[in-house]
C-alpha cells in the first residue's frame, strides 16, 4: 500500500512528521514506529492512512488535531516524550509516487516549487518514469540539477542532528496552528450567524404571507 509520510532511514522505517525542521530545513523530524509502544504506533499509522494526511504535505498539522486511545494529543506526548528525532533529508529515502523513490531532499525541493509557483510537475514525471534512485545515472544527474536552485546543499550538518526539536520550535508550531483553527472558528460563526439571519427573515416573510385561521372563519361565516 502506497502512503504518503512514510520513509526509510539507514534501513529502518520512519514516519516524517516535518519534512523541515524550521531554520533547518536540510534536517526533517521524524519517529521510529517500531521504537514506540503498540497502541501508540497503532495510532499514529491510523492517521497517517487517513485521508486527511494524504492529502497533505505536513503530517506534523494532521497530528497535531489528533489524539491518541487514551485523550493526551498526538503531537505534543511524542514531542514531551522525546519521541521525535531530527534527521539529515539527504539520509531518508522516499516514495512520492507508487512506482519510485527518492531522497527527501530532492521531493522536498520539488514540493518547494510547486507552492513558490514554479513549475515541477515535470520532475516527479522524470522520477515516475525512471524509478527514481533505481532510474539511469544520466537521469538522476538531469533531475539534481533541475533542482539544484532550489535544494540546499547536502554538506550542511549541524551537531546534535539526532535531538528532538527544540521547545521554541513547536510553541511556534502549536500558536500557527492555534492561529489558524482561531481564524477557521471565527470564520465558521460568522457564516453560522448569516444562516441564523436568513433563517429568521424567511420564517418572518412566511408568517406576513400566510392569514390567520380566525380571519378565514370570519370572512367564510360572513359569506
Amino acid at each position: 500500500m502506497f502512503l504518503k509520510h512514510i520513509g526509510k532511514h539507514n534501513d529502518r522505517k520512519v514516519v516524517i512528521v516535518f519534512r523541515e525542521v524550521p531554520g533547518e530545513d536540510h534536517m526533517a523530524l521524524v519517529i521510529y514506529p517500531e521504537t514506540l509502544p503498540v497502541s501508540m504506533s497503532e495510532d499514529i499509522m491510523r492517521v497517517v492512512q487517513s485521508t486527511e494526511a494524504q492529502n497533505t504535505d505536513t503530517l506534523g498539522d494532521v497530528l497535531f488535531r489528533n489524539m491518541f486511545k487514551d485523550g493526551n494529543p498526538i503531537l505534543q506526548t511524542l514531542h514531551k516524550q522525546g519521541m521525535m528525532k531530527k534527521v539529515q533529508t539527504i539520509s531518508i529515502i522516499v516514495t512520492p509516487t507508487s512506482t519510485s523513490s527518492c531522497r527527501l531532499d530532492e521531493l522536498n525541493a520539488i514540493i518547494n516549487q510547486i507552492k513558490s509557483g514554479e513549475s515541477a510537475f515535470e520532475k516527479l514525471q522524470e522520477l515516475d518514469k525512471n524509478a527514481g534512485i533505481s532510474g539511469k545515472t544520466k537521469t538522476r544527474d538531469a533531475l539534481g540539477q533541475a533542482i539544484k536552485n532550489t535544494a540546499k546543499p547536502n554538506s550542511a550538518i549541524v551537531a546534535g542532528s539526532n535531538q528532538a526539536l527544540d521547545d521554541t520550535s513547536i510553541a511556534q508550531g502549536l500558536r500557527s496552528q492555534a492561529a489558524k483553527m482561531e481564524a477557521e472558528a471565527k470564520g465558521l460563526l460568522a457564516e453560522s450567524a448569516r444562516l441564523q439571519k436568513e433563517a429568521a427573515d424567511l420564517e418572518g416573510n412566511t408568517a406576513k404571507s400566510t392569514p390567520k385561521r380566525g380571519r378565514r372563519a370570519k370572512v367564510a361565516s360572513a359569506a
